[in-house]
């Protein structure tokens, strides 16, 4: 028999810990997707937040700046002056 897994990556923050103002750790795990529901249920009981990468690139992606006044040559002079710069 074979089984196909999915392996998921998520970032746990203990939001308890945020709140208290105490120190927290980022955490990456890897899981079969058949797992992250039970996962998902102990970090919800913990107090912890579960994110996947495309959550995080999500937010990222909806925190950019909307109105940048630059050109694309602009841009392109700043990207090249910091890939080749020496």
């Amino acid at each position: 028999m074979l089984f196909l897994r999915r392996n998921i990556n998520v970032r746990i923050m203990n939001t308890a810990t945020l709140i208290s103002g105490a120190t927290f750790e980022n955490v990456n795990v890897r899981m079969p997707q058949s797992d992250m529901g039970f996962f998902q249920q102990f970090a919800d009981k913990m107090g912890w937040s579960v994110q996947n990468k495309l959550d995080l690139l999500d937010r990222y992606i909806a925190s950019r700046p909307k109105n940048v006044e630059l050109t694309d040559e602009e841009i392109m002079e700043e990207v090249r002056a910091i890939r080749y710069a020496k």
